[in-house]
């Protein structure tokens, strides 16, 4: 009874998978980088509405982030180079690059709960 079904909501998360080189129009490289995430995966945990004091003891004074993720499933893969689809589902703009709403600042592991600070971003 560690996290209740009810109070889970279904959100995405995408894990990195390497950094590309972004190449010019005579193929050379450009100095510049293009992250590539793994499809999104379908999750249920846990999403906090806000930040609080209990969060801010967790991970810590220094972090700044929006909300917190909490679920039961400790070898959930989520990590600091993640990122997610919280208010909205998963698509990709004109050139394939995942649209994401979410990044995870920080994770805190515990015997039988993982949490997660996390920052909402403006992606253009």
């Amino acid at each position: 009874m560690r996290c209740l079904e009810r109070n889970k909501s279904t959100f995405y998360y995408a894990l990195f998978k390497e950094k590309v080189a972004i190449k010019d129009e005579h193929g050379r490289e450009t100095g510049e980088y293009k992250v590539v995430y793994e499809a999104p995966v379908k999750m249920r945990a846990n999403i906090s509405a806000a930040t609080g004091e209990a969060q801010v003891e967790q991970f810590g004074s220094a972090i700044l982030y929006d909300r917190v993720i909490i679920t039961d499933e400790i070898d959930c893969p989520i990590d600091e180079h993640s990122v997610l689809c919280i208010d909205s589902p998963p698509s990709y703009d004109s050139e394939g690059n995942l649209i994401f709403d979410y990044v995870v600042k920080k994770v805190a592991r515990s015997l039988n709960t993982v949490s997660y600070a996390i920052s909402k971003v403006e992606v253009s």
